[in-house]
């Protein structure tokens, strides 16, 4: 009876891995799941397999009053896991969950989350473990730092992607400075660099990879891996078009030592830059659900219901095969980065050739993320939100 089943409390339902994770649950018919978010009408929320919608305040604005909405909704509602898809909301409630006990997360500790959410703890961590980092020096603010010794290109590295104040998040942003004078531009477009903690790492020629990992107190459950095909901005940025690849053994055991040393629990993308020579150093790792979620879950294997599954003691297949070359498009995100393109100065043969691989169609495993036949409403309020935001 539904009555029996556990009730899944499934926040930020207007990210596209919130729809991916209320999909992935409310499809297995062994959760019932509830979807919440601070917009008026959601992705995951608008989705058929989200029971109920409900309505938080902000948590970039009054993070508070979010992680005490979330209690009462727990207490109120008699949700058994709550599952947040972002950095703020999960570090917020995973920063005060010992306030409030009833908030059940598919997540490690707070401490070790931030121990390698932050960068330049996560390079010294990587450096005891034997894992590459290019070279780095730490700053605890840019006044410490002396111009004359700076060699381009570096980047800017913030030690966290998001800091909160207290009352307040600010997101950093990672740069690539190639000269003084965008060295000048980012320090004038990051003031928080002035006040906060971060690192000028070497600039590593090459392109980037990952690997998505599930581990259950400490222990690998499953690995991922997948190829971005298509960007935006179309330099380098978020998937709209990926394909599901083997998993890379050198990443996996470097992604095995990291996270073992921690004692993980819950999901984690490991990222890598991989030089021209085919080395790999270590970049980041995020420790929430990614945005191509869905691509793994269409390739065989469930994250969400296997880490909900962790969660409620149910069984587990762990460390499953995987069908490879299953690929994911995000049709709107596909239309930015053909856009984007198209006003860059390529010649005009390129600029038809990748019109033409934009019309082309993959029948062969090969799946819109938002827009299923089944479950059709998430694509209808995406395409309201785009238009809406085209018109302001």
């Amino acid at each position: 009876m539904e009555i029996d089943k556990p009730k899944v409390l499934v926040l930020d339902a207007n990210e596209r891995s919130a729809l991916a994770v209320t999909r992935s649950l409310g499809h297995s018919g062994r959760y019932l799941v509830s979807t919440a978010d601070s917009v008026t009408h959601s992705l995951a929320g608008s989705s058929r397999y989200s029971q109920s919608y409900l309505r938080y305040p902000d948590p970039n604005r009054y993070p508070m009053d979010f992680v005490n909405w979330v209690c009462d909704a727990v207490s109120q509602h008699s949700f058994q896991l709550v599952m947040p898809t972002t950095e703020v909301t999960s570090q917020l409630l995973l920063k005060h969950q010992c306030d409030f006990p009833g908030v059940k997360l598919p997540f490690a500790s707070y401490d070790r989350v931030m121990k390698i959410a932050n960068k330049i703890s996560l390079a010294g961590m990587a450096e005891k473990c034997g894992v590459s980092v290019p070279r780095s020096r730490n700053f605890d603010n840019v006044g410490q730092v002396i111009l004359d010794e700076l060699r381009f290109p570096l980047v800017i590295k913030p030690a966290l992607s998001r800091i909160f104040l207290g009352d307040q998040w600010i997101q950093t942003q990672v740069r690539v400075v190639r000269n003084l004078c965008q060295w000048n531009e980012a320090l004038e477009s990051s003031p928080y660099l002035y006040k906060s903690p971060f690192m000028l790492q070497e600039f590593i020629p090459g392109y980037g990879s990952g690997v998505f990992c599930l581990y259950n107190n400490g222990q690998p459950v499953q690995f991922f891996a997948h190829q971005r095909l298509r960007e935006k901005p179309p330099e380098g940025g978020v998937s709209v078009l990926s394909r599901s690849v083997p998993v890379d053994e050198t990443l996996k055991d470097a992604a095995e030592k990291l996270l073992s040393s921690v004692e993980w629990h819950g999901v984690a993308m490991v990222e890598f830059r991989i030089s021209e020579n085919g080395h790999p150093y270590l970049m980041e790792i995020n420790t929430r659900f990614w945005g191509s979620l869905q691509l793994a879950v269409d390739s065989g294997i469930d994250f969400p219901l296997m880490l909900a599954n962790i969660h409620f003691g149910y069984p587990i297949e762990g460390k499953r095969e995987y069908r490879y070359d299953q690929r994911l498009r995000w049709l709107l995100g596909d239309v930015d980065s053909l856009y984007l393109f198209l006003k860059q100065p390529h010649s005009f043969g390129r600029k038809l050739a990748r019109i033409a691989e934009f019309l082309s169609i993959n029948f062969c495993y090969q799946k819109h993320e938002i827009n299923r036949l089944n479950d059709l409403k998430p694509a209808w309020i995406e395409l309201k939100q785009y238009l809406r935001a085209l018109l302001k």
